[in-house]
């Protein structure tokens, strides 16, 4: 035992303070004090956990079971066939994968990063329980299609049907889409690939893409990837036109028929934010802003291309408050801390449980050090000097039949320099109703399809 030199013959003393400077040397696992966070201020980069190098892709590809009744693909809104796209990653087929993941659904791209999997496809994975855990089955859908993006191939029209010529007439008729967000362009490439090719988008905005561009951020969805999804859709000669909606310069669907189209999509979607009664009468000079004001703000200014003017990120100093437990209102928590908000809290009526934002989303925002407040109602703003400085709330409470009551008597006063307002999404717009005339049509829905 003497010769053995791991025997040591006295005792090594070092202090608790040379113990936690030697760890930080050796430790790989990020820091949980805030002095270590990572500044976020003005920084747009990639922060989603699901998002793979073509070594984990391969990895991740290879554990697939390939089940035969593929319980993913049965949970999937678009269908796709996620075990054959998975098998061309496998082997290494990319190309093949994109294919499989853009024919069944246009925006491939858009959905395997902003795609809610967790309640969908990965939660129906058979894999689920295992040590290992479900395939990343949106980290696998944003791998090959980006690649596929990176090839530059263009979408042709589909070799099998006849030349134009020879389509029937009503291929040929004028068909308009109102709105250039998500559902027109999966609507306008449906009909190309059909081989109707006379289809014409128009958007009200100076720019393209609807919701995808103006109110998901550039580091949950850079501006390039829906420009992509844009440029495959105009590859089939769909024609976009901006700056010209439902009731601007007069536009309806009257005048849409006067004008010679046969049919007319209304995918306008809900453009317009659910205000509270408390919040009336604020602006955003005043430090309140709704999420349909915040998000489009942010993305002007983060994402390159989208706008000419050049805009600046909003100066969030101070603490601001979030309002609402939805994907909206994290995405607004979490671009708030970009805009150089010191605190963020963010503020919901019901408990962690009744949450309605997918759990990465929230997983992100806790990893951001934003702070969550459940049980909590707004009641009053309070102002000081003609802006906003705090939000008192009254505690709300679960009765035994699951209903949700105020509790006028336990009141939490906040303080907060900024309010972000995230309570959903309405159509009031007096110009876009009236765009809609007289033509019966459901819109409350966020899509309609009008034949003439």
């Amino acid at each position: 035992m003497a010769l053995n030199p791991r025997v040591k013959t006295h005792a090594q003393i070092m202090s608790t303070a040379y113990k936690k400077k030697e760890k930080k040397h050796w430790k790989r696992n990020p820091e949980t004090g805030c002095d270590s966070c990572v500044k976020l201020e003005n920084n747009f980069d990639d922060i989603k956990h699901t998002t793979l190098s073509e070594r984990g892709a391969l990895r991740e590809a290879m554990r697939c079971l390939k089940c035969a009744d593929a319980p993913c693909q049965k949970s999937c809104p678009t269908n796709l066939d996620i075990k054959s796209f998975i098998t061309s990653i496998s082997n290494k087929n990319y190309y093949g994968a994109a294919r499989a993941i853009l024919s069944d659904n246009p925006l491939g791209l858009t959905c395997g990063m902003v795609c809610p999997t967790s309640e969908l496809c990965v939660g129906g994975c058979n894999l689920f329980a295992s040590e290992e855990g479900p395939i990343n089955i949106g980290g696998l859908q944003q791998f090959a299609t980006e690649v596929f993006s990176k090839m530059g191939i263009p979408q042709v029209r589909n070799p099998e049907l006849p030349p134009a010529s020879e389509m029937p007439e009503s291929y040929h008729s004028p068909i308009a889409l109102i709105g250039c967000g998500p559902a027109s362009i999966s609507c306008a490439s449906f009909l190309a690939r059909l081989g109707y090719d006379n289809i014409t988008i128009f958007e009200k905005q100076k720019y393209t893409g609807g919701l995808s561009t103006a109110e998901i951020p550039q580091f949950r969805l850079p501006y390039e990837v829906v420009q992509f999804e844009i440029g495959l859709m105009k590859d089939l000669g769909v024609k976009v036109v901006c700056e010209k909606g439902l009731g601007v310069n007069g536009m309806t669907l009257t005048s849409l028929k006067e004008e010679g189209f046969k049919a007319v999509f209304i995918g306008i979607g809900l453009p317009q934010a659910n205000r509270a009664q408390i919040f009336q009468g604020l602006t955003t000079d005043q430090g309140f802003f709704t999420s349909k004001d915040f998000l489009p703000i942010v993305a002007s200014a983060s994402k390159k291309g989208m706008c000419q003017c050049r805009s600046s990120l909003p100066e969030l100093k101070g603490v601001v408050i979030v309002l609402g437990a939805g994907d909206t209102a994290f995405d607004c928590a979490t671009s708030a801390l970009r805009c150089g908000a010191k605190r963020v809290f963010v503020c919901f009526r019901k408990g962690f449980t009744n949450i309605r934002a997918v759990p990465e989303e929230m997983e992100l925002a806790k990893e951001e050090k934003c702070e969550f407040l459940p049980f909590l109602s707004p009641r009053e703003v309070i102002m000081k000097n003609g802006r906003v400085s705090g939000l008192q709330f009254c505690r709300t409470e679960q009765t035994e039949n699951g209903d949700w009551l105020e509790d006028e008597e336990q009141i939490v006063r906040l303080k907060a320099d900024y309010i972000i307002s995230a309570f959903g999404s309405m159509l009031n717009e007096p110009q876009g109703i009236c765009g809609i005339g007289s033509v019966v049509c459901n819109i409350s829905m966020y899509c309609s399809l009008i034949i003439f």
